[in-house]
């Protein structure tokens, strides 16, 4: 199973849906606290070129935002990837 990276704030309700969603798929999510950390949003800003949380790494495949993952779950991608 890959590793699954997710920058975030303590307080963004979307990075909360999504840890859910992958915690519901039996995966842990590494967070990576941007609002506590600037080093770590300027790392985030420089990879994806977004300056939104969540920022959501499967292995190292950048899939977006909480939008994002949702849509690969209901497009039938989701799983896949995470059981790579």
């Amino acid at each position: 199973m890959p590793d699954i990276r997710m920058y975030s704030t303590h307080v963004c309700p979307y990075c909360m849906m999504a840890e859910r969603l992958l915690h519901k798929k039996g995966v842990q999510v590494q967070k990576i606290y941007i609002d506590t950390n600037p080093h770590q949003l300027k790392e985030m800003i420089k990879i994806t070129g977004r300056r939104t949380v969540p920022q959501i790494f499967i292995g190292e495949q950048h899939v977006g935002g909480f939008d994002d993952l949702t849509e690969l779950d209901l497009d039938g991608k989701l799983d896949p990837l995470l059981s790579q």
